[in-house]
């Protein structure tokens, strides 16, 4: 006589097996989704803020040095030969260094004389352009040594505009090449951002700048 063992149950089937793996599989799926676009999200952001760091120290630096072009000068400081949409070559006084000359004698004011305004010091002829090669801002400083330095890399590309005055009107529309009356000079910063897994690409961070050159004749105008 066979006795049945009243502690027997039966196990799953292979089929409640198969699906509640499935199931799991699929739960993981998803979350391995969810978390591989947080990263992606966060990585995307890092490089936002790391391009908006440099492009944001890049203006910095420049706007503060091109504001006091023609400083202790008689015009806006611009060399006009000299600068285009991609680079910026000024000039400044900065140390109000002059060299006086005698007048000619056979002028009637025999104490007259013949002032010349020196920029041959370090920080008075500044060029500032953008280097492709390095993906860098470079600052070009005649009588420094040395002479060339990076403001800021990982940059794509610097653009200036120019805006002319003239005594009291000025130009709504930025020129690719300065004059004599440009008053403003707009600077553009651009950074292109590297692919990122799972997010948009050819993505780029562009921040513009302002700057008034305080000693072009628009600005004496005003005072």
């Amino acid at each position: 006589m066979k006795h049945k063992n009243k502690y027997h149950q039966s196990g799953f089937s292979l089929i409640e097996l198969i699906i509640a793996m499935t199931v799991i599989l699929v739960m993981l799926g998803a979350a391995s989704t969810l978390l591989f676009r947080a990263f992606g999200t966060r990585a995307r952001e890092s490089q936002r803020t790391d391009a908006l760091i440099s492009a944001q120290a890049a203006l910095d630096a420049m706007s503060r040095e091109i504001a006091n072009s023609g400083y202790g000068l008689e015009t806006n400081g611009v060399v006009t030969a000299d600068s285009n949409a991609q680079r910026l070559h000024f000039r400044a006084n900065v140390i109000n260094d002059e060299i006086y000359q005698p007048g000619n004698s056979n002028n009637s004011n025999s104490s007259s004389s013949i002032i010349t305004l020196k920029t041959d010091d370090p920080n008075e002829d500044i060029t500032y352009y953008f280097d492709n090669s390095t993906q860098s801002i470079l600052r070009y400083d005649r009588f420094a040594n040395p002479a060339t330095t990076v403001i800021v890399n990982q940059i794509s590309s610097v653009k200036f505009d120019y805006f002319d005055y003239s005594g009291s009107a000025s130009t709504a529309t930025p020129r690719a090449v300065p004059t004599n009356d440009t008053g403003v000079v707009r600077i553009t910063v651009r950074v292109q951002l590297d692919p990122v897994a799972g997010q948009p690409n050819n993505r780029t961070v562009t921040l513009t700048s302002d700057v008034t050159l305080r000693n072009s004749e628009y600005m004496r105008y005003q005072y």
